[in-house]
């Protein structure tokens, strides 16, 4: 049977652990007052039959016996809070005498502290979700009342012309004219990047939305958006869409200048000060899409209210029972009753809203189906099949009885040795060492995902991946292994026709189309082979390549780091492209793209690119939230460019003046992405921490592991000194040594991506973050603005 501390820790919020009840710390004073009683009881078993006879006649006599149990053990009296957000506090007065008095009202005053604190944090979340609430159905119902005015529109345009509007043509609706709105020029420049109308719609609902800023300051913050006013009785309310991707960076850009051209024709109003002007439809399905992200998050939270509430209850029972059975007291049935009529547990207002929330869900975005609603409100994790450990095992013996074949046939042919077969280690050993860092790469993630879900580290809310699609470390490992499976299957068949006598004419084709086929099925579009997964792996390749004209997420710099440790694989997919691309593989001429000024050019690109999307991830992030530590960090990205760019004009000229700049711009490199690493990435280095250089909270037990690591960390971190003392290992050919040493920059990131997230984690827990706050489409609008 599971413990219920286990089950305890098991099944709480992991950003609201120190919101929870502190059952831990309540035991260890449990077991404190546990060895007084012992020694208590160990000194009355001294005594005499005869006296522990005459107290049991005496407790039975109804002098005694009535009067002790009216008064009680234990009485809890209720104070008011110095603030209504604190609501009542409770304080735990003892009635009688305990074997150790003095640990029994530490004991009370802990748990008084821990219901006040439960309470506190169920009413400060409680007022936050019922308000989200209460905002969200004021959205809904503006969303609602647009789309019947919008549909109106439609069909009586549809009626006068005749024709059928399609749903995702321009719809015509009304605004005021104003004559002075568009004459300064700075004015229209914020139009460029707001996208802003004036709309007349009689909304009744309008006028009671709240202010904007109480529904999502941030968002208001946001310099990246796009915005259209709507007028209504009196209220101006905007439609915000954030800028997140060029898509709708370049639709606000076109709408305001169809706009411009529409006021510009019309010089003079219509005779009420109106004039038409047409609205996009999209926009009201993106506002519909961001209402229904929201209560989504929301019902998501107020299920943690729910646990939350259900948790502490329970562990309060656990804890009360445990210290009715030390002290032989009841004290269970008195404190309970207050517990029960305590705020966290007698408040209903969470369990209301999320019924309202099911309802609006079900009759709105759900077609009254409750059983599709339930699918995005309650979705349900897929069970982990047997057959998966089963083929992870079976594919990972068949990598490892083919990699030894592999390295046994290499020895014979003596492929790997400085004087070996050109071609081979030119044309084909960069197609093994591409596939070899990808999937270590891989391999080290899935073993970070295990280690996330082993300290509770809540990577899918970080990354927010959808629970029903994510990839579970299992999936992950059968991924690996089934893929160096066949490139290790293919490589070795490759090469026992090699050293059978086959011509590299004939054979020549055979790594390009293992290459074709991985490719292949990355973008195959049908729904195998975790479609899900290698499309959202595309999407955020494609954010990372045009990373200015996209909202950075923490997925997307996260996969951003993980390009830059992987410079040597995109090296060499720069090269296998090149050969079989130009059709150097037909004569072998595996020299012809080193010759080639453009390849040259493209290798210094290749080398930069990583850090150069990475340093624009960093300007954007400025750009959106104004942190100088922003800019910061995009320093360390351009003194790795700068390396980078030094090593690969070392490796062309090998003179002591590339070399001397070769150990400087790496030394300055080294130091910056050491301090950001151990201090800003792993939040480590703390002078003033309770635990020694390191930080306040560690998910990990053993102290030992984080200086190890950043340790670790920094022996990794001078693998690039190589490029200075040239040490190979023996007689193994130089592209051997440089796929170890990448390897062990691969190696590094896996490690680093540990830390990294456990620290973001730790960020949200302190923030009490468990849920995403989606901006809202709907903010009213100050008319002096």
């Amino acid at each position: 049977m599971v413990k219920f501390s286990k089950q305890f820790e098991g099944q709480l919020v992991p950003e609201w652990k120190e919101a929870f009840v502190d059952y831990w710390q309540l035991k260890k004073d449990l077991k404190k007052i546990h060895l007084l009683n012992n020694n208590v009881n160990n000194n009355a078993n001294k005594k005499s039959s005869f006296s522990r006879n005459i107290y049991t006649s005496l407790r039975k006599l109804p002098l005694f016996g009535p009067q002790r149990r009216e008064n009680g053990i234990i009485q809890v009296h209720t104070k008011l809070g110095q603030t209504l957000s604190k609501g009542d506090l409770y304080e735990t007065e003892l009635l009688e005498q305990f074997a150790d008095t003095e640990a029994a009202a530490e004991f009370f005053a802990l748990l008084d502290l821990q219901l006040n604190k439960v309470n506190q944090f169920f009413r400060t979340k409680e007022k936050e979700f019922v308000e989200r609430g209460e905002c969200l159905k004021k959205q809904m119902e503006i969303l609602i009342e647009l789309k019947d005015a919008l549909i109106k529109q439609q069909y009586d345009k549809g009626t006068s012309s005749g024709q059928n509007i399609k749903e995702d043509e321009l719809i015509s609706a009304t605004i005021s004219c104003d004559e002075e709105s568009n004459k300064d020029r700075t004015e229209q420049e914020q139009d460029i990047e707001n996208s802003t109308d004036q709309v007349i719609l009689d909304s009744p609902r309008s006028s009671e939305l709240g202010n904007p800023t109480n529904i999502n300051t941030e968002d208001n913050k946001s310099k990246s958006s796009s915005e259209r006013v709507i007028n209504s009785q009196g209220k101006s309310l905007k439609i915000h869409i954030p800028l997140t991707n060029p898509t709708r960076t370049f639709s606000a850009i076109t709408y305001l200048l169809r706009d411009d051209m529409i006021n510009q024709s019309s010089k003079k109003c219509g005779p009420n000060g109106r004039k038409k002007l047409h609205i996009n439809r999209t926009k009201l399905k993106h506002a519909e899409k961001m209402i229904r992200g929201a209560f989504i998050e929301l019902y998501k939270g107020l299920g943690y209210l729910k646990t939350y509430r259900n948790l502490n209850m329970l562990a309060f029972v656990k804890i009360l029972k445990k210290f009715d059975k030390v002290t032989n007291k009841q004290v269970l049935p008195i404190y309970l009753r207050v517990v029960e009529s305590s705020y966290f547990n007698s408040s209903d207002k969470a369990l209301k809203l999320a019924d309202d929330v099911e309802e609006i869900f079900i009759e709105h975005f759900a077609e009254d189906d409750k059983k599709k609603a339930m699918k995005y409100l309650k979705p349900t994790q897929k069970k982990e099949s047997h057959a998966v450990t089963f083929f992870i095992g079976l594919f990972g013996g068949c990598f490892i009885a083919l990699l030894v074949g592999y390295v046994i046939m290499a020895h014979i042919t003596g492929l790997y040795r400085p004087k070996s077969d050109t071609i081979y280690m030119e044309t084909v050993y960069p197609v093994l060492s591409m596939f070899s860092l990808m999937f270590l790469h891989f391999f080290l993630y899935g073993c970070n995902i295990f280690m996330w879900r082993k300290t509770r580290v809540n990577y899918s809310f970080i990354f927010e991946l959808a629970q029903t699609k994510e990839l579970k470390y299992r999936d992950v490992f059968l991924i690996c292994t089934t893929s160096m499976t066949a490139v290790i299957g293919v490589l070795f068949l490759h090469l026992t026709l090699v050293a059978k006598g086959y011509s590299y004419n004939q054979i020549q084709a055979i790594p390009a189309l293992l290459l074709l086929v991985f490719i292949l099925l990355l973008v195959c579009p049908f729904n195998i082979i975790y479609k899900s997964s290698r499309y959202r792996f595309i999407r955020v390749i494609r954010n990372i390549m045009f990373s200015p004209l996209y909202k950075v997420v923490m997925l997307d710099f996260f996969m951003a780091d993980q390009l830059c440790s992987q410079v040597p694989m995109l090296r060499n997919l720069e090269y296998v492209a090149c050969y079989y691309i130009t059709g150097s593989y037909k004569t072998q001429d595996y020299g012809y793209c080193m010759r080639t000024k453009y390849y040259r050019d493209l290798a210094y690109a290749v080398s930069f690119l990583p850090y150069y999307w990475r340093a624009m991830q960093c300007a954007r992030r400025w750009f959106d939230e104004g942190h100088k530590s922003h800019l910061v960090n995009l320093g360390k990205y351009v003194s790795a460019m700068l390396a980078a760019g030094a090593k690969v004009a070392y490796e062309k000229e090998k003179n002591m003046g590339w070399l001397s700049l070769v150990i400087v711009m790496s030394s300055v490199a080294t130091v910056y992405q050491l301090y950001w690493d151990f201090v800003k990435d792993w939040g480590l280095l703390q002078c003033h921490s309770k635990n020694p250089w390191l930080r306040n909270e560690l998910m990990l037990r053993r102290k030992f592991i984080y200086y190890f690591s950043m340790g670790l960390n920094l022996v990794l971190r001078l693998a690039w000194l190589q490029t200075v003392l040239h040490y190979n290992f023996g007689t193994v050919d130089y592209r051997v040594t440089g796929l170890f040493l990448a390897a062990l920059e691969v190696i590094r990131r896996g490690h680093w991506n540990y830390y990294r997230l456990e620290n973001e984690h730790l960020n949200n827990a302190g923030k009490f973050r468990a849920v995403k706050t989606v901006p809202l489409p709907f903010h009213e609008v100050d008319e002096q603005d």
